[in-house]
């Protein structure tokens, strides 16, 4: 879309310069959750970042599992302990992965850890619910996308029965001449593979793309393409937004048990 100056529309720390302290929040805020409520330590492969934080809810409870951002090249699920307590408070289960990050992984290898780490919860049984922010809402959308007994025959279609993306991207081909893409290396053609806008929709579940009301024009445009576009397909999707957030402040409402963004996710789990 010509006229459209992507590294403004995507470059949400200097949209946000105030983001320093946000994120400084988010490691304070886990770091106490923990100290409150010890996760149990999950392995989902050989890497040193193929971990997953498990904060356990009630007995046959379904799990939501929460993917963290960063642009696929910064931060890991440490800082994001504390976005379980909200679901934790009603009795839901909350899984919270790590994956190695770009330059050093792509973002394919990314989607392939996150397939992992979902076929290990998927042990357990129970209904999964994917949601993740930024990133982390792109790679929910590729797992509630993904084939799963094609990707392993002993897994049932339905491992995941919804996602939830807050500030979701599901078009990488903007990216492509920004600063972010430094670090991703993405052409257009990886940029497109790795965009799950452009992959067969998904045959079943819901999706849930929001995205915080004071967000760039761009990152509503995400949210709300892939809504109508899976929508046409069949898939049960709803496109919202959260009042009066910016691209750090979205998941807030994550802690809070009370929030409707804990609801929606309670509702999505069957709870």
């Amino acid at each position: 879309m010509a006229g459209i100056d992507y590294e403004v529309e995507y470059n949400n720390r200097a949209r946000v310069p105030e983001n320093p302290e946000l994120m400084a929040g988010w490691a304070r805020d886990a770091a106490a959750y923990r100290a409150q409520r010890a996760p149990r330590s999950m392995v989902y492969g050989p890497g040193k970042r193929n971990t997953i934080d498990l904060f356990a809810g009630e007995a046959d409870a379904p799990i939501v599992v929460f993917i963290h951002g960063g642009y696929w090249q910064a931060l890991d699920g440490s800082s994001f302990s504390h976005c379980a307590r909200g679901l934790n408070a009603h009795g839901i289960g909350v899984a919270v992965p790590t994956y190695h990050l770009c330059p050093q992984a792509t973002i394919d290898m990314i989607i392939q850890e996150m397939r992992a780490a979902t076929r290990e919860l998927a042990r357990f049984g129970r209904p999964l619910v994917i949601s993740g922010h930024s990133a982390g809402g792109h790679l929910a959308a590729c797992l509630l996308a993904t084939d799963w007994p094609d990707y392993d025959a002993s897994l049932p279609k339905d491992v995941v029965i919804a996602a939830y993306a807050i500030s979701g991207l599901f078009d990488l081909v903007p990216l492509i001449g920004t600063s972010i893409n430094k670090a991703l290396g993405l052409d257009k053609t990886a940029a497109k593979a790795a965009s799950p806008l452009f992959w067969p929709p998904p045959m079943g579940g819901k999706l849930d793309a929001v995205v915080g009301a004071n967000e760039s024009a761009e990152y509503h445009r995400q949210s709300q393409a892939i809504a109508a576009q899976w929508g046409e397909a069949g898939v049960t999707t709803r496109f919202g937004t959260v009042s009066d957030a910016n691209h750090f402040t979205a998941i807030a409402p994550l802690a809070d048990p009370d929030s409707p963004m804990v609801a929606r996710l309670k509702e999505l789990a069957g709870r």
